[in-house]
């Protein structure tokens, strides 16, 4: 038999349709966001909010995101680069960092809806699951966490947002088996290694092997915990502090950004109707003055 070359007709061509945008610069899976997204009818228009964590080189972004027909709407957001403010400067995108980001961004919603007295959370964090109760008034704020494309690893620095979200006061339907800890032999998670990753005693106990072991490596792998005076022994105190003041104050502030720049224009600026009008009459009467001395100066003469 002699082998044919299936070639695509024009008709192939004509009826092609093309992806959505942001799946063809892979950056949405629409099959994991539309079960995210669909809400049941028998409850209207009531939204329907994830918990989104996202991860660059040097942040750690946290929103509440609600879907609607003409796009996503952020009810609240928080950001790892806000944890200088609370006194953490050094390591903002580790598993320690992504917790006080979770915790940030629970209390702020709380206090955005009136429900932080209500529902306080677990206060001091010990690394066994934690799940809130319902009160008596008003139902804990429910949202479903939403981590995009990351592989869903154990111990991902996703679960570390997760597990401050939980502990700040929201309702996330969750599983322990993914939180830093869990014995895949066992079944159970291990609330002390928990802990260690939640007060980032990993990133303390790799200090202090490498201080030993290869100093120069330490220092220019520290070298910004050396530049602040953080020890491995003042890790665990600091994030401790650290906590403790988000859940003083998680309010949003500011920024303070000075006024724009003025840069110098090479072109002449676009005058406005009303501005056209107005030049346009003042050379009309230039002109009818100049016409008028002339005039007058001929009846001189």
């Amino acid at each position: 038999m002699v082998f044919v070359r299936a070639q695509k007709s024009k008709a192939y061509f004509k009826r092609f349709q093309v992806k959505f945008k942001r799946r063809r610069e892979g950056k949405t899976d629409y099959r994991a966001r539309i079960r995210l997204i669909n809400q049941d009818k028998n409850k209207y228009n009531t939204p329907k909010y994830r918990f989104v964590v996202r991860f660059t080189n040097k942040d750690i972004v946290a929103q509440i995101v609600s879907a609607r027909i003409v796009g996503d709407v952020v009810l609240a957001a928080a950001y790892a680069h806000e944890l200088p403010r609370y006194g953490l400067e050094v390591g903002l995108t580790n598993y320690a960092a992504a917790y006080c980001t979770g915790l940030l961004l629970a209390r702020r919603v709380l206090k955005m809806l009136e429900m932080d007295d209500q529902y306080e959370g677990n206060v001091e964090a010990t690394g066994e699951d934690f799940s809130v109760e319902p009160a008596e008034s008003r139902r804990p704020f429910r949202a479903f966490l939403d981590v995009g494309l990351i592989r869903t690893t154990t111990g991902n620095r996703v679960f570390g947002a997760l597990k401050g979200a939980l502990d700040g006061g929201l309702d996330i339907p969750h599983s322990e088996k993914r939180f830093a800890g869990f014995s895949k032999d066992s079944k159970q998670l291990d609330a002390e290694v928990h802990r260690k990753y939640i007060y980032s005693g990993h990133v303390a106990s790799y200090m202090r092997s490498l201080a030993e072991d290869e100093p120069e490596k330490y220092q220019s792998h520290f070298s910004e915990y050396i530049k602040r005076g953080v020890e491995a022994d003042d890790v665990e105190e600091m994030y401790k502090k650290v906590h403790a003041a988000i859940r003083a104050d998680p309010s949003a502030k500011k920024s303070e950004k000075g006024p724009p720049k003025e840069h110098k224009r090479y072109n002449l600026k676009k005058l406005t109707y009303e501005e056209r009008k107005a030049k346009l009459i003042e050379r009309l009467n230039a002109l009818n003055s100049a016409a008028g001395g002339d005039e007058d100066d001929e009846d001189d003469d």
